[in-house]
């Protein structure tokens, strides 16, 4: 029997090693984990209206690691939970199933407000991308980085390995001295500028079995379109985490547990070509 593959996708601004704690417990589950390079950074991927770029980057990223429709489950944190449903839709004989990790439905007039909001402009000048424009970017070294973010409440909350991985993965040398955000800033503005306003013509499109777990106390969620998720979701396939949006880092093994038990139960389930 072959080795099951599951396709992961990080959320805006963290890359994918931030998460290793789960990638490491999905492989000693038995899964190859493919976990999909830092998006939005290429040239000839640029962060566009409804991600349609993002998207075929990551299509593109599996089409290299992978013999040709090889089927994979798919599994993403916001920004990639959504990517990872997209590709699905795009790829339904290649996707056994789709684990979203706090990536809200966004549909009916909250879909409208993002395409008004991208139609005038407004999406880049309000947060969450203004904020991601404003970002510091500049450290004078390791230690002025791990002092500035230690203080964070949104980091106090994590588990201490994962505030390490980000240590780790999230800066890199700047060109002027010291260090800088790995993750641009302006790549991560322009993702939250252009946020999906046609997520249920994927939704139409999808075939593979979706499973889904949010935070407790994610605001996200509840400004993105709870209700709406739910129902897509459906109650056999919805899972809670305490925590906020970020509840990947605050909780990464029992989200990894979570992840593993919704995968096992969704890929007994019928699907394309099954």
């Amino acid at each position: 029997m072959s080795t099951p593959i599951l396709v992961f996708t990080h959320a805006n601004s963290f890359p994918p090693g931030c998460y290793r704690l789960l990638t490491e417990a999905w492989q000693a589950a038995g899964w190859r984990v493919l976990a999909t390079p830092m998006l939005g950074h290429q040239a000839q991927h640029p962060v566009t209206a409804n991600w349609t770029h993002l998207a075929d980057e990551l299509l593109g990223f599996v089409d290299r690691e992978l013999p040709k429709q090889q089927p994979v489950a798919w599994v993403g944190h916001s920004l990639g939970g959504l990517l990872s449903l997209m590709a699905a839709a795009r790829r339904p004989a290649q996707s056994r199933a789709v684990v979203q990790l706090d990536s809200p439905y966004v549909r009916g007039w909250r879909a409208g407000l993002v395409r008004f909001g991208r139609l005038t402009g407004l999406s880049h000048r309000v947060p969450p991308a203004a904020i991601a424009h404003q970002r510091r970017n500049h450290w004078p070294d390791a230690e002025a980085v791990r002092a500035h973010f230690a203080t964070k409440a949104f980091v106090q909350r994590w588990d201490a390995r994962v505030f390490e991985d980000f240590l780790r993965e999230c800066f890199e040398p700047h060109p002027a001295g010291g260090l800088r955000l790995r993750f641009r800033r302006e790549v991560e503005a322009a993702i939250y500028a252009t946020l999906p306003g046609n997520l249920s013509g994927h939704v139409r499109r999808l075939r593979a079995p979706l499973g889904f777990v949010a935070g407790t106390q994610s605001l996200e969620m509840r400004q993105g379109g709870l209700a709406a998720t739910r129902a897509l979701v459906g109650a056999a396939h919805w899972r809670e985490i305490e925590g906020t949006h970020l509840f990947p880092f605050e909780q990464p093994l029992a989200t990894a547990q979570v992840v593993l038990e919704l995968l096992a139960a969704l890929t007994r389930l019928p699907g394309p070509g099954r």
